[in-house]
């Protein structure tokens, strides 16, 4: 049963290399990326057009309205039915996506400590005095690791760790497994490298082509339909930047100089992720790497 996992950061050309390869192989493609999962988040998050997904079928995109809050809990559960479904169909698997702990989720043992009402609302109450930069300064101190991992802009995020670690009386990570603790051990997993400052190039490029294709219409039509309701999905990146422009707070010059440099602090998080899992094979920019996938699988 073939279960292939691309990952990596932004930008490094994981969704095409998805398709190229299950059209190679037949596969269908798990989406990893959290924010695909929004209705609506279309051009922001760059996820792939029909024509663009050339027939190849995709799954775990476009189940969430933006008003609601995805979690990690919820994704695992649906996207291990889903490849399990698939794989006991004898259909090959694609995982693709950025979103780290979403990857983790799928193939290892998350524990998800309950949530304490209490607890959670207290952090709120602070977030809303003290602001959310000073509780992530706060996660820095108490589980840095963790505040690598998780973006300041994403509060709720925030809050839920230093929940677990009030709870729990341990670091949040505490509670990711170690990689021998995988679900699904035939998983090959593979990671895209990319030159920095081609990638640097490809962020200013990505950013730019967002805003002319429409992302300022696109988050004007999820205002209306709850965007400011849901937190996670406004804290996204380009899409927290809008609304700051919307708000009156920048003009759209600096949403979009705003959101380049977000986006590539987010990479920076990104890459740390990613390189802290021994069991991925890193792909460069140039190598053939369908080549190295398909070598990969018939060794397997």
């Amino acid at each position: 049963m073939t279960l292939i996992v691309i990952g990596g950061a932004t930008a490094t050309g994981k969704s095409d290399l998805a398709v190229d390869l299950a059209e190679r192989i037949g596969a269908q493609i798990v989406n990893a990326d959290s924010m695909q999962l929004y209705r609506g988040m279309d051009i922001g998050t760059a996820k792939m057009t029909l024509d663009e997904r050339r027939g190849v079928v995709h799954h775990m995109l476009d189940l969430i309205e933006v008003s609601k809050d995805a979690n990690v809990a919820w994704y695992q559960e649906q996207a291990r039915r889903k490849i399990d479904e698939l794989l006991a169909r004898s259909i090959p698997v694609i995982v693709v996506g950025g979103t780290g702990l979403y990857i983790k989720a799928i193939l290892d043992d998350l524990n998800f400590p309950d949530t304490d009402p209490a607890v959670r609302a207290k952090l709120e109450a602070e977030a809303e005095n003290i602001g959310s930069e000073a509780l992530h300064q706060r996660l820095g101190i108490l589980d840095p690791a963790a505040a690598v991992a998780i973006p300041k802009e994403n509060v709720r995020r925030v809050i839920r760790a230093l929940e677990v670690i009030e709870i729990t009386g341990k670091p949040y990570t505490a509670n990711l497994p170690r990689e021998n603790s995988t679900r699904y051990p035939q998983a090959l997993q593979f990671g895209l490298d990319v030159d920095r400052n081609d990638l640097d190039a490809r962020v200013d490029l990505r950013v730019d082509r967002m805003f002319e294709r429409g992302l300022i219409d696109e988050v004007d039509t999820l205002i209306n339909q709850g965007l400011l309701e849901g937190r996670t999905a406004q804290a996204a990146l380009g899409y927290a930047q809008v609304i700051a422009m919307r708000a009156g707070d920048i003009s759209q010059a600096d949403a979009i100089t705003l959101t380049k440099l977000v986006t590539r602090q987010y990479i920076r998080r990104q890459e740390t992720w990613f390189r802290r899992d021994q069991r991925i094979t890193w792909l460069e920019t140039g190598s053939d790497r369908l080549g190295a996938i398909e070598k990969a699988i018939l060794n397997a």
